[in-house]
């Protein structure tokens, strides 16, 4: 059975090889990328099954990307994964809802591995079906 792709940004090497970790962990085959438009290139070019977005990224907005997954009709669960105030990680969420998009977490930074793992586990179930 193929594993899930999880498509991933992050501008933090450490963190993006943590949730990569953890998604291979899980069953996915995660494909790591740090810039805005290398996502949007690998996502054009292999439609994942999963997203993880990091709001805070320099020269960027998670957002412009809530909205890039929103025009491409995405319909994979999106999770935010960011160190911001949970004020701005709800708006975030509440904005890629109201796009349509199936929003997951927010989980928070620092990032435990158990909190990520028991969370891709039960994605990864209802991407599988």
């Amino acid at each position: 059975m193929p594993q899930p792709r999880l498509l991933l940004i992050d501008d933090e090497p450490a963190l993006a090889e943590f949730l990569a970790n953890a998604a291979t962990a899980c069953g996915f085959d995660p494909i790591v990328t740090a810039r805005d438009e290398q996502f949007r290139d690998e996502f054009i070019a292999k439609r994942p099954e999963m997203v993880a977005l990091d709001l805070g990224m320099p020269g960027m907005d998670g957002v412009e990307l809530t909205r890039f997954l929103a025009e491409q009709e995405y319909r994979g669960p999106v999770l935010i994964v960011s160190g911001f105030d949970r004020r701005i990680l709800e708006s975030a969420f509440r904005l890629g809802e109201a796009l349509g998009l199936q929003m997951v977490g927010p989980v928070e930074k620092p990032v435990r591995f158990d909190v990520l793992e028991e969370l891709l586990g039960k994605l990864k179930m209802t991407l599988v079906q």
